[in-house]
């Protein structure tokens, strides 16, 4: 079975602290038609700005808000609609991400948003056809310890998606469809960002070999726009090994970005290393270094699992030879072997006709 997952996500992110804008109303009814549902939030009394679609709340240490969504059947049956509220981290594109939950979060990350919102009622709800139905979920806030941001987003997902095609050799093309509702909530002031250097290390990044570099931001606190410029040379040649740069990448509050540096064609070779990155946008600058060492056991593995190397056969290559050089140095020595022998027999005859 095929799955062609359209993820048609709208993710409503706008406000005085941050540079850009979508909005959940930004999907046109011919778009809307398609995916037969689409979702808006009622915005509470502690919004901030008023003329964006998503949650933007100002909250006090220990307020309990509660929030609401609507959401809208545009076909002519009844349908079914997942949601949850998912934590924001992000993604190794650089981008914000809330549709799938991390695997694992960043140590300073004190407040996940999908453990301060309880859902009320059931995760799967239906909706009539040509109907609505109001949504709910419950966000309680952490203790006067805690300033800053708090982001994630409220996850629609319409789960009872039927067959729409068929493809030549394979049947069972499934269209899904989702909203995102980002929540974007504001405890006190803002603390300062503050970036850190993680671990740096050979490694594979969906099965490529390269350089895996983690960024962190370890304060709660969106850093927006980042342009990265990073440089790995060979500590004992001074020869540059890697060089790259990435523009627009947003650091989501106490999240990690794993910068994936591949090596395409070239194989990772063990030795002693040395990073230098420049992590740079509007209002700050970072710069970090870094020794690191590749050893042969990194480098043979990852190479030896990466789609990217092909494997040595060098070894086969003179193997193959050495046993053809064999074989025709038997063959010559056998050929010579049966025309001497076969010389001494006539020679043998020879000298008993002669007696």
């Amino acid at each position: 079975m095929v799955m062609r997952k359209l993820w048609l996500t709208i993710v409503a992110l706008v406000g005085t602290s941050l540079w850009w804008a979508d909005t959940v109303q930004a999907a046109g009814p011919s778009v809307q038609s398609e995916i037969g549902f689409s979702v808006a939030a009622k915005q509470a009394s502690n919004q901030i700005n008023h003329h964006v679609s998503f949650f933007d709340l100002k909250m006090a240490p220990g307020q309990r808000e509660t929030l609401q969504t609507t959401i809208y059947n545009t076909t002519d049956h009844e349908i079914t609609v997942e949601h949850a509220v998912h934590t924001a981290y992000t993604n190794p594109s650089g981008e914000l991400e809330y549709i799938t939950p991390a695997k694992k979060y960043d140590p300073s990350l004190k407040y996940r948003l999908d453990q301060l919102t309880h859902i009320d009622g059931e995760h799967k709800v239906t909706v009539p056809a040509h109907g609505e139905r109001v949504v709910s979920a419950t966000l309680t806030m952490p203790g006067s310890d805690f300033h800053g941001t708090l982001l994630g987003g409220w996850y629609f997902k319409r789960i009872n998606d039927k067959v729409t095609g068929e493809v030549k050799g394979a049947t069972n093309i499934k269209n899904e469809y989702s909203y995102n509702i980002a929540i974007m909530c504001q405890l006190g002031e803002n603390p300062a960002p503050q970036m850190k250097l993680g671990t740096v290390h050979a490694g594979l990044f969906h099965y490529h070999q390269g350089i895996i570099v983690n960024l962190r931001n370890v304060t709660a606190v969106l850093i927006p726009a980042l342009k990265l410029k990073t440089v790995i040379s060979n500590r004992d040649t001074g020869t540059i090994v890697k060089s790259a740069s990435q523009k627009r990448v947003y650091m989501a509050p106490n999240s990690g970005y794993q910068d994936s540096l591949l090596l395409r064609s070239q194989p990772l070779r063990a030795g002693r290393y040395h990073l230098k990155l420049d992590a740079t946008n509007h209002d700050h600058h970072w710069h970090f270094e870094r020794d690191f060492t590749i050893t042969d056991d990194d480098a043979h593995k990852f190479n030896q699992k990466s789609v990217d190397i092909k494997p040595d056969k060098t070894w086969l290559f003179m193997l193959l030879s050495s046993l053809a050089t064999l074989l025709l140095v038997v063959i010559i020595w056998g050929v010579w072997l049966w025309w001497h022998r076969r010389k001494e027999r006539r020679t043998m005859q020879v000298g008993e006709k002669n007696e």
